[in-house]
């Protein structure tokens, strides 16, 4: 590991102060950072520990109803939330299917927010990646590619980003609550993310020195509570990051639906908000029929970026079980095993 200098700032206008130095990184968490740290992908000259900032860990119902949760918020009393649990339970079970117990006790919002790539090039120093080295290739384009990007990649890069709690929350029209030199400032968290194109080491719209403060969830969506469903394909139920993912949330007046939500995870750098398929489902009675082409909708520019043409039939796939899952209703148990494609509706009483 490279050395490096440590700073405990103890206001958020002096962390952006140091974290606007060239080198530095924001520590919170780490479950991320100090892997890629201990393997030299992340090589910081400075790193700011902000854990001990004041009034950034909180979870809190603002005026207008939205749900503000604090950059430093862990994984687990996220999910556990109340509030949570009975406005948002498409973003509790995502949470709850992610990682381990003991990494989501340790784990922040806002390090959820920017966790990096899980591709196996991206990680490996002796492999060629654009995101870790500015223009040395991509060994992914004709590598081992069948987990890779099929919406919105580019020859320069063909990851995704392997976050389960930003799909329902890009569904749900969060909103991301940003410090930087000029101020706080508000970015939607489609927004937020940056498509590889040919810059794919830029992958958020972070300037040097922003810090993420906290992350909204606007009172409206918690007009989805009876009928939100998140879905995870993952190559074993345990500890596992997703294949293909998706997130829906529906209102029906009775069994016709009034209004859709849907995103998509591990298809691309960005938890994928499915704004076509949302347009099929509006105005569409529940049924087989209207999943399927709203899954077909979904789906519609995707292409292979390798050998994982397969992964577009599977997205497709879990995209009209997620809507299938929605349509029935949120069970009031969380299942036993969250957004498992083998779960049954028993578990921990979150969604009463």
């Amino acid at each position: 590991m490279k050395r490096f200098d440590y700073s405990r700032p103890t206001s958020i206008a002096e962390a952006v102060a140091l974290g606007a130095q060239p080198g530095s990184v924001y520590l919170a968490g780490g479950t991320n950072l100090m892997d890629l740290m201990k393997g030299n992908v992340a090589r910081p000259t400075r790193v700011i520990d902000i854990t001990r900032l004041p009034g950034l860990d909180t979870i809190d119902v603002l005026q207008d109803g939205a749900l503000r949760i604090g950059a430093l918020a862990r994984n687990s009393d996220i999910a556990y939330h109340p509030e949570v649990s009975t406005r948002y339970p498409a973003v509790a079970e995502a949470l709850l299917s992610g990682a381990s117990a003991q990494l989501r006790n340790a784990a922040t919002a806002g390090g959820n927010l920017l966790q990096r790539t899980r591709c196996a090039y991206f990680f490996d120093l002796a492999s060629a990646c654009n995101k870790r080295e500015p223009g040395s290739g991509c060994d992914a384009v004709g590598g081992e590619n069948d987990l890779h990007a099929v919406l919105g990649w580019s020859p320069q890069c063909i990851a995704t980003h392997p976050s389960d709690f930003c799909v329902p929350l890009v569904a749900l029209d969060a909103v991301v609550e940003i410090e930087g030199r000029g101020g706080r400032r508000d970015v939607s968290l489609d927004a937020f993310y940056r498509l590889p194109g040919d810059e794919p080491q830029r992958e958020t719209v972070l300037e040097p020195g922003d810090l993420v403060v906290a992350v909204r969830i606007p009172a409206s969506a918690a007009g989805f509570a009876d009928h939100s469903r998140y879905l995870k394909v993952r190559e074993r139920t345990s500890y596992a990051f997703a294949a293909v993912s998706a997130a829906v949330a529906l209102k029906l007046d009775g069994s016709t639906i009034v209004e859709a939500r849907v995103a998509l995870g591990s298809v691309a750098l960005k938890p994928w908000r499915a704004r076509d398929a949302e347009r099929v489902l509006v105005g569409k009675a529940v049924g087989e029929a209207a999943f399927t082409e709203a899954a077909a909708a979904a789906l519609a520019d995707a292409k292979p970026s390798g050998h994982n043409a397969a992964k577009i039939e599977l997205a497709r796939r879990v995209v009209a079980r997620a809507i299938s899952l929605a349509a029935r209703g949120t069970p009031e148990h969380m299942p036993a095993l969250p957004a498992s494609v083998f779960a049954q509706p028993e578990g921990a009483a979150l969604h009463v």
